[in-house]
């Protein structure tokens, strides 16, 4: 019984750590084009950047974690903005590096992804996925933002164990697409609501303050990051 349990460990090991075939190359455009069709326009972008928002709330807590801040916890509101709280020094790097995370999440997020997809990992990037919005749900600390993140989440785990090997490339490429257009688009908007005098608490004021460096050169680096991961993670995915 102990040999047949650790054979379908290796077994479940194996496939998650595998390589899976590439999909055609209309399957990469389809998905291509599938994410534009939600990042450009308004009314889907409404609703598909609530995945941002999780990505982005997730990067702070996560540098907040990694640079020994206390996480208190994480709120996803219905507006598609969010809300991470820690504890700790309120200056220094790690307060530095945990404000810089928001913007800077998605983006590197979806080269990571290209990444894994590059190298024919997508049960890696799917089952890495699931992880870390599991991650995230345990620190929600409002309902909104757990639907948020159980339906996200659920999604991932239905594609990992339902859906077959076409599917499952397709849904992942689709994923790291959203990522790295969806995460271009925040610093543009932000850029825009701090030229009509809005959002002036932004991560890039806050960081502005704790730094002493401008604003803008802070949503200079936002839009450099989302920008060069278009790029290197666009060239990945295409293959070129």
């Amino acid at each position: 019984m102990v040999s047949t349990a650790s054979a379908s460990l290796a077994s479940l090991w194996d496939e998650v750590a595998g390589t899976q075939p590439d999909p055609d190359l209309w399957v990469v455009v389809a998905t291509l084009v599938a994410a534009l069709a939600v990042v450009v326009p308004q009314a889907p972008w409404r609703i598909a950047r609530n995945a941002i928002t999780i990505a982005h709330e997730g990067g702070h807590g996560l540098v907040a974690l990694l640079t020994g801040r206390t996480l208190t916890g994480i709120r996803l509101h219905s507006d598609t903005s969010g809300l991470t709280v820690s504890r700790g020094k309120p200056t220094g790097i790690g307060m530095i590096l945990t404000a810089a995370a928001g913007y800077t999440a998605p983006p590197l997020l979806g080269l990571g992804g290209a990444a894994l997809l590059g190298a024919g990992r997508i049960t890696l990037l799917l089952w890495l996925a699931t992880v870390l919005l599991l991650a995230v749900l345990v620190m929600i600390r409002n309902a909104y933002g757990a639907v948020s993140v159980l339906v996200t989440g659920g999604t991932f785990v239905l594609v990992s164990w339902l859906a077959g090997p076409q599917v499952q490339a397709a849904f992942a490429y689709a994923v790291v697409w959203f990522l790295l257009l969806g995460g271009v688009r925040p610093a543009f908007e932000l850029q825009a609501k701090r030229r009509h005098g809005g959002a002036g608490d932004s991560d890039a004021d806050q960081l502005s303050r704790l730094t002493h460096v401008p604003a803008g050169l802070w949503l200079f680096l936002f839009h450099a990051v989302s920008v060069c991961s278009l790029l290197g993670g666009g060239r990945w995915l295409l293959g070129l």
